[in-house]
Parts: C-alpha cells; structure tokens; sequence
C-alpha cells in the first residue's frame, strides 16, 4: 500500500494561524521601532541644522533669511527632508527681528512623538 507524502488541511490551517498570531504580535514592535528611528532621524537633522545656523551667523555676522540660503550659498547641499512629513518643505522656520534672520528650526509635523512632546516644539 502507498502513502501519499504532503500535509494534511489541519496541520496547513495551524501554520497559517500560528503565522498570523506571530505576525500580529510583531507589527506594533516594528512600528514603534520605526518611529523611534524618524525621531532619531529627527534629532540629528535639527542638531545639525542649528549648528549650521550657527556657523553662518559667526561667518556672516548675522542669521539667513530662509533655509534656502543655507543652500544658496553651499552651507549645506540641499535641505534634508523632515523625517516625518518627508519633505523639505515642511520646516518651521523660527526667525526673530532683533537678531535678523532664522534663529531656530522646528519640524513641521503635527504628530506628536513617543515622549509625548510635538514634534514641532523639538
């Protein structure tokens, strides 16, 4: 008598379920994992932001009008993209007339980050 190699529907259907069971428990730690990522992202992009700020104002005496100067006149390449809304665009540019230009840089996004702080007042 032979018999057929290959699995059965019971033990095919259990696979299927553990798979899902795993995969559903997975999902929140890798989105977590994610955002902790952007935000790290986003730490070091304003760090490194503000520090141009800086270095154009003990330069030139004063701070750029617009982000876009930072550009112009090759303190940075181009702009980097905000890691959450995902363009460059989207940067909250914090000028103050008593000192003549952009004094500070916020992201633009409206969410609200795993410490519980907006991202816009990072």
């Amino acid at each position: 008598m032979r018999t057929q190699a290959g699995f059965t529907l019971l033990e095919l259907m259990l696979v299927v379920v553990i798979a899902g069971i795993l995969a559903t428990v997975a999902e929140p730690i890798w989105e977590q994992a994610a955002t902790r990522a952007r935000e790290a992202a986003l730490k070091q992009t304003l760090f490194t932001l503000r520090e141009i700020l800086d270095q154009y104002r003990a330069d030139r005496g004063k701070y750029p009008p617009t982000l876009a100067e930072l550009a112009r006149e090759q303190y940075l390449r181009k702009i980097p993209d905000d890691p959450f809304t995902r363009t460059a665009t989207t940067w909250q540019e914090i000028s103050d007339d008593a000192q003549g230009g952009i004094v500070d840089v916020h992201s633009g996004s409206p969410l609200v980050g795993l410490n519980g702080t907006p991202y816009n007042e990072w």
